[in-house]
């Protein structure tokens, strides 16, 4: 068995958590905390939320490990799904709604001092969408401002998955036209 001071292989790793290693969750927790912390983020910016959506994340990977099936894909993508789906929740959630509404000025000032925060409506990525067809602005609105998924999109609008993709597909084709000079 490899020591904490080795790097595991995805299989020994993932071997190692079934069997409840805390060594190797202790490695997963060292080795990709990072970049799922940034996949939070992605999605929610205040950081002391971003924490707590972090640890339940890795909480969740503990006891649903067992649920991770090597052949549908790789174990980061298995969590950084785990963390997207998460993040989403937590936004969605009424708590962050209300935790947002009741914090006071001084607390957003001080948590956005020292950050770059890219406002989509000042870089007039909003007005470009605008120039979408009616279908495709729609889909690209759900998708990319509010954060559901395709699977959600086409339950929500009743429309196939495929033409959802299609669609999204078309649309950013289109949207790169309209960026180019």
């Amino acid at each position: 068995m490899p020591d904490i001071a080795n790097k595991y292989t995805e299989a020994e790793l993932v071997a190692l958590l079934k069997e409840r290693q805390q060594q190797a969750f202790s490695y997963l927790y060292d080795n990709y905390s990072g970049a799922l912390y940034s996949v939070v983020l992605s999605i929610m910016p205040d950081r002391e939320m971003a924490n707590d959506v972090l640890q339940e994340v890795f909480i969740k990977i503990w006891r649903q490990i067992e649920m991770y099936d090597a052949t549908k894909g790789r174990l980061f993508t298995w969590m950084m799904n785990i963390t997207r789906n998460a993040s989403i929740d937590m936004v969605r959630s009424k708590g962050f709604n209300n935790n947002q509404q009741n914090r006071e000025l001084t607390e957003a000032v001080y948590d956005s001092v020292g950050t770059v925060s890219t406002n989509i409506d000042k870089i007039g990525l909003r007005k470009l969408v605008f120039k979408l067809k009616e279908e495709y602005r729609s889909l690209v609105e759900l998708a990319y401002f509010q954060g559901y998924t395709q699977d959600e999109i086409s339950k929500m609008l009743d429309i196939p998955l495929g033409t959802v993709k299609t669609r999204l597909r078309a649309a950013l084709i289109q949207l790169r036209e309209i960026i180019k000079p």
